[in-house]
């Protein structure tokens, strides 16, 4: 059984604030914990910005109450940093997968952004 529509929690690492939003999907502790390890890996490379200079916005969603296969989770991140926003989303039928590869897309992309 699904809870509420949507739920949201932040909390912060270090120099990166994360605000996590699960959507027609109950966001269970060993969830929030895989999203919190996941995403916080990112922090390290950021760690030359300047404390609270970032945040991790993180949706995930169950796409779809109604299908029960392919493609049902959605993971979105929006890095905010300062100059831009860094953005990555992949839709899964495995949620974690789904974190896995957002998390790699958004770790390439750090890369290209420290190059500028």
């Amino acid at each position: 059984m699904l809870g509420l529509p949507f739920m949201i929690i932040h909390f912060i690492m270090g120099v990166m604030k994360v605000i996590i939003k699960a959507t027609n999907l109950d966001l269970t502790e060993p969830l929030k914990i895989y999203i919190e390890k996941k995403i916080g890996v990112l922090e390290k490379f950021l760690s030359a910005m300047d404390s609270g200079a970032v945040r991790a916005r993180v949706e995930v969603a169950r796409a779809t109450h109604h299908h029960k296969q392919g493609n049902v989770y959605h993971v979105d991140v929006n890095l905010d940093l300062p100059g831009g926003v860094l953005r990555a989303e992949k839709d899964d039928v495995d949620v974690r997968a789904a974190i896995d590869a957002v998390k790699d897309k958004l770790r390439r992309e750090i890369e290209k952004y420290k190059e500028k």
